[in-house]
This record gives C-alpha cells, structure tokens and sequence, in this order.
C-alpha cells in the first residue's frame, strides 16, 4: 500500500505541475550527472533529459549514467513533478539494436516520460512497447509536412536550430488550423533550443570529427574540431589569408532570454536548454534564470531591466558569448573569439564535507586547497546536494568562533538551510 501511495502522489504531482503551467511552457534542462539533476530539479525545471552510456550525442561530453540510474533518476522527478526524457538519438547499427532494446524496455520499466529518437528503429521500438517519442532535431524537421508526417509516431518534435522564429510560428500555428495530433490524442507540441552551445554544421549533423580523427560526432563522439584556431592558406599560391575571426567554426552560445516573450507568443510548446556536458552551476544558473523569464512573462512582469540582470547571471556561468541563433531572420552564424569560456566567474576547489549536524544545521567540511574567508562566496556541489550557492557569513575553525580566514587542513563549520553529506565538495566563486 506504501509504494502504490507513494506512485498515486507522484503521478498527481507530474499531473497537477503540467496543469498549474498550462498555457505557458515547459522548461526543459539537461543532466549529465546526478549532481547537475538535482540542481535542474532544484532551480525550476519542468522536465530533464539525459543520456545513458553510449547511445547518446554526449557520449564522451559528460559522466552519463548508466541503466541502473534510470529507476532513481525517474523516483527524483517523479516526486517533484518533474517529466523525464531518455535522449536515444544517435545513428544505430545492427549491432546496436539489441543493447537499444534492452535500454527502453529499461527506461519503460522505470517509468520515464518519453525517448528522444531520430533512428527508425528507436522510434519503431519505443512505439511498440508504449512509449512516448520526442523527434531529436537530428532529423532536421523543417515543414508542416514533415510534422504530419511524425505525428505518426509523436508527441513532441524539435525543429532544425536553422529556422526562424517566424518559420516556427507558421508551422505553430498550421498544427493548431489542421488538428494534427500525435499518438497521444493531443496537438502536436513544438520544442526549440533556448539556450547553450551551437555546432557549426546544420542541426548538428557535423563531420569533421569523423575525417580528422575517425571519432563522429553522430555517435555522440565528437572531437569538437570546430572550436580550435585555423589557417586558412591558398592551395594554388600557398598565400595565407587574413580573417578578423581566427574562431571560423566556433559559433558563440545560444541565448533566447532576451525574446523569450517573443518564442511563447510563437507557439513553442517546449524550451530546451543545451548543457549535458557542463558543471552543476550552468544548470542551476540559466534553470533558474529561465524559470524566472518564463513565469515573469505568465505574470506580465517581463521587462528590459530584468532581462539585464538575468544576462548579467548568465554570464558568470560557462559560455562562449552570447548570439540569438537564427530564430530572428540573421543568416550568418556569429563567432566566438576565444576557445574557451568567457564566464566572468569560476570556481576554487577548497575542500570536501565531513559531517552535517541536523538539529543545529551545521555543515562540517575539510580544507583541502585555497584559503577560505567570512565574506566569500561559496559553491556546495554533491550527487544529492545538487548546486547551492551561498554567502560565507561567518564560520567556525576548529570549533572556535570569531575566525575570518581558514586554511588548508583546517577543519572548518558554518550554517546552512539545507544538508550537506561526505560525498560534497566546497567551492569558492571568484572573478574570472
């Protein structure tokens, strides 16, 4: 009777999420490990996706989970509410199709919401056991056509990262004038990027890692060739050409914020935000900055001013610079002037959790690396913990109080609102 309480409750829960934002849009956040799932579930997501082994575009991006993590990540969702998206969408051999089949038999037995699939097989498969499918944007969906075509086999779709904002309107507003349903019996929904890395190639169909290293990028092992400094030189006059962009492949990230009113009234059904390979605190950050934006515009306090400060939040996190795709008719891509982050902040490694005192909510950690003082700003990231930022308030050193400074092997306490456990580690957030 416990665990079919405990089923009805989280059920209720997805329910009764999906009712109370009806009308507005699901903010769909990555999860590469259970750390960056607990920050997604903590910060505002609606639903998360993630990868399991190597079946997946981020195959060699990020942890993953394996298929044993599948029943715990679906009992974390579910009793948040929270939907939970298997991304299957890698090219698929022969030799593939028995380890797909067991993988979505598992992911049917755990109970997640849907498969995210561009093979035939994978679809075909996850349709005959039941299970719900969301079209990756690897099938590059580009017209009505098309969606009439997958409302065969499912509910969501991603359109191709090429098309305009006023292209997906059209095709928003074609699905509601000719009823096109899915295999659920509801309207086709529309999913987009909102936010992250872009690849060069066309929705991320790229080759050049498969040429130079024999490592595709289709099969989730990209080499990320793109992102590296180039010379261009004439083959005929060996005459080396000058660019003002030495980053001729590296596109800047994504970022919707800044019209996100304009992406809602469009139709979009589904925001999905890029970062499966990136730390616990890009989750948590652009989560959290997007939840603000879209309940901001449900409410009507969507404005300049807070567009700014959520820019400003999103740049302390991972980024290459910001650019707003194509979604507002631009028919170049912007590229990035660096290879790596310009994040104007980062994290110090200080040290690990040691004990957590519950009644009196003292968390207990071992300094390990750099010194720690009252005033800084702190990161605690963990399996369970998720990413909870704070401020160092005031902290003890050895059990004595009124200490400003901490140093390596200092054992050190301080207060915290929420639990911390041996499987932590302590951050310092600084200037970039």
């Amino acid at each position: 009777m416990g665990s079919f309480l405990r089923e009805l409750f989280s059920t209720f829960a997805e329910m009764l999420t999906k009712m109370t934002r009806s009308g507005t849009m699901e903010l769909m956040c990555p999860a590469g490990d259970f750390a960056s799932l607990q920050a997604a579930i903590d910060n505002g997501a609606d639903s998360v996706y993630f990868g399991v082994e190597q079946l997946n575009m981020r195959a060699r991006a990020t942890v993953n989970f394996t298929a044993e993590d599948l029943p715990e990540i679906s009992r974390r969702c579910k009793e948040r509410g929270l939907r939970t998206y298997l991304t299957l969408n890698t090219i698929i051999y022969d030799h593939d199709l028995s380890v797909v089949k067991t993988l979505l038999d598992k992911a049917k037995s755990s109970e997640l919401s849907a498969v995210i699939a561009m093979d035939q097989a994978v679809i075909a498969y996850a349709r005959e056991i039941g299970m719900e499918v969301h079209i990756s944007t690897q099938v590059n969906i580009t017209n009505i056509e098309t969606v009439k075509f997958y409302a065969l086999f499912a509910d969501t779709m991603v359109m191709s990262r090429e098309l305009s904002l006023s292209q997906i309107g059209r095709i928003c507003n074609q699905i509601k004038k000719e009823n096109i349903k899915g295999p659920s019996g509801n309207l086709v929904e529309i999913e987009i990027f909102g936010h992250g890395a872009l690849c060069m190639a066309v929705s991320g169909k790229c080759y050049l890692s498969l040429h130079s290293y024999n490592s595709s990028a289709n099969r989730g092992a990209c080499k990320q060739n793109c992102r590296k400094k180039y010379t261009v030189i004439d083959q005929e006059s060996g005459f080396e050409i000058e660019l003002d962009q030495e980053y001729m492949m590296s596109p800047k990230d994504l970022c919707t914020i800044g019209f996100l009113d304009q992406i809602m009234g469009a139709g979009v059904k589904v925001l999905k935000i890029e970062g499966r390979g990136r730390a616990p605190e890009y989750v948590a950050t652009v989560t959290s900055c997007y939840r603000e934006a879209i309940d901001a515009i449900t409410e009507g306090t969507f404005s300049r001013e807070k567009i700014k400060i959520w820019m400003s939040r999103l740049g302390t996190v991972y980024n290459r610079g910001f650019w707003s795709g194509y979604y507002l008719g631009q028919n170049l891509g912007e590229w990035s002037a660096y290879p790596g982050s310009a994040a104007t902040q980062k994290k110090l490694y200080i040290g690990k959790g040691r004990h957590f005192y519950p009644k009196s909510q003292i968390a207990e950690f071992l300094v390990e690396a750099y010194d720690l003082s009252v005033g800084d700003k702190i990161l605690i990231q963990g399996p369970t913990t998720g990413s909870r930022e704070l401020v160092l308030e005031d902290m003890r050193v050895a059990a004595k109080e009124g200490v400003s400074k901490a140093s390596k092997s200092d054992v050190i306490t301080f207060r915290t609102d929420f639990r911390i456990r041996p499987s932590d580690k302590l951050y310092k957030l600084v200037e970039a």
